[in-house]
């Protein structure tokens, strides 16, 4: 086994996967362990791997060749495509043993687990023999010193204590901090249920709104029943209005409207307008907090507005330039602004010189093939929604229309395998 003798594992969740001839495979996402009843230190039975596809799959140990400071190689370049799927004698290393309750042997004291760190034998199995904790002495300290033991120092947790004992998440919140919304989704799903929801409540709710937009809509309804109502209208006031809109649509009437209520006015009244659509037209599709400026507003402002991180992508393609007001519905829509056009043209212009006013418009009651249609005659991957009166009504982005392109269920989970006893 090349590269490092002792590694911990929370410095390798996002590490690249390689085949032997530098194939790409995919990022490692966690570690899978088969817990004892004595006090020897547990055997590391597999990486979890997600593939480009967002599917992830079980790799066994002895096909681990290396682990570097960058990078994770595999004897092989086939993996096994079965879905990964945790058996009962089996914990995630990162997903569960992280943020776990121990308790330090010599004294009894309780701790929480920071990390762990493993390291190969002289049989090729990889062990997790050191454990970082945390003491939790009583006092009334922020943050007390992490230390590092050996793993027989601490009387570690069962696969049923971790199963039923509540537990913090801050460990592994901090592992999914540089990750993207859709990873930790991705992520959620191959967890537990109860840690699923520690770490739901454990979120803030900006960012469980954008990992609940990403998760498939039975596992969306799982968490949103989960939190409590008031919390929930909080998260679905945290979302965006069309993501919002989607969830709340598969709810029942009664529940719809509690949430509604719940919901701050200025938060509710733009998913009730998109609830007036139906899903599959672009008044359903479309977002309506698109960027939208005035003709009197220059290029530099503009690019401003673009350049706001916490607009997708496919949304700050394109502004919007429009008479007052500037909340949609709008005044007169008077055309668009690509973002190409923006770089172009000196900053201190104004849009209204910019504005391309050949680009037709979207009506909100245009059915998913036509909206299809449209982007695919324009090239375009945001198109404006337009109403009989000339109000900007929002904006539709082509992920909204993939969304409902591909197939039903497609964030869902396949051909997960089921079976217990030791991995090979």
């Amino acid at each position: 086994m090349a590269g490092k003798s002792k590694v911990f594992v929370a410095q390798l969740l996002g590490l690249p996967v390689f085949g032997p001839d530098g194939e790409s495979i995919g990022k490692l996402r966690d570690l899978v362990a088969g817990l004892r009843t004595d006090a020897q230190p547990p055997r590391v039975l597999g990486v979890v791997v997600e593939l480009a596809t967002r599917r992830r799959v079980f790799v066994p140990m002895l096909r681990v060749t290396s682990i570097d400071a960058g990078a994770i190689t595999l004897s092989t370049g086939s993996v096994n495509m079965r879905h990964f799927t945790q058996r009962p004698n089996e914990a995630l290393v990162v997903g569960q043993l992280l943020d776990a309750r121990v308790h330090v042997t010599a004294t009894g004291s309780p701790a929480v687990v920071v990390d762990v760190a493993m390291e190969p034998t002289r049989t090729r199995d990889w062990v997790i023999d050191r454990v970082a904790i945390r003491e939790r002495t009583g006092r009334l300290v922020r943050r007390g010193p992490v230390q590092v033991v050996d793993w027989s120092q601490v009387r570690a947790p069962g696969v049923l204590e971790l199963a039923g004992h509540p537990q913090a998440a801050h460990q592994l919140l901090a592992v999914f901090d540089s990750m993207r919304a859709a990873d930790v989704a991705t992520a959620l799903q191959d967890l537990p249920s109860k840690r699923r929801y520690e770490v739901a409540d454990a979120l803030d709710d900006e960012r469980l709104a954008d990992v609940l937009a990403e998760l498939p809509e039975d596992d969306q309804m799982d968490l949103l029943k989960h939190l409590d109502e008031e919390r929930g209208a909080d998260v679905l006031g945290a979302m965006d209005p069309d993501d919002a809109a989607d969830l709340l649509a598969e709810l029942s009437d009664r529940d719809k409207e509690r949430f509604l209520e719940l919901m701050e006015p200025a938060e509710s009244a733009p998913v009730k307008r998109l609830l007036e659509y139906s899903s599959d037209t672009a008044g359903g599709l479309m977002t309506p907090e698109p960027i939208v400026l005035t003709p009197d507003s220059s290029i530099a402002e503009a690019l401003a507005r673009v350049r706001n991180p916490d607009i997708t992508p496919a949304l700050a393609s394109m502004v919007f330039v429009c008479r007052p007001p500037s909340a949609t519905p709008t005044g007169r829509y008077l055309g668009c602004v690509h973002i190409q056009r923006l770089l172009r043209d000196p900053p201190f212009d104004l849009v209204a010189g910019a504005v391309d006013k050949e680009l037709t418009s979207l009506r909100p009651d245009a059915s998913l093939l036509e909206v299809t249609r449209y982007f695919a005659n324009y090239n375009l991957v945001c198109a404006p929604v337009v109403d009989d009166e000339e109000h900007l009504l929002g904006a539709i982005t082509v992920d909204d229309v993939l969304d409902h392109l591909l197939p039903e269920g497609w964030r869902e989970r396949q051909s997960r395998h089921t079976g217990v006893g030791t991995r090979a």
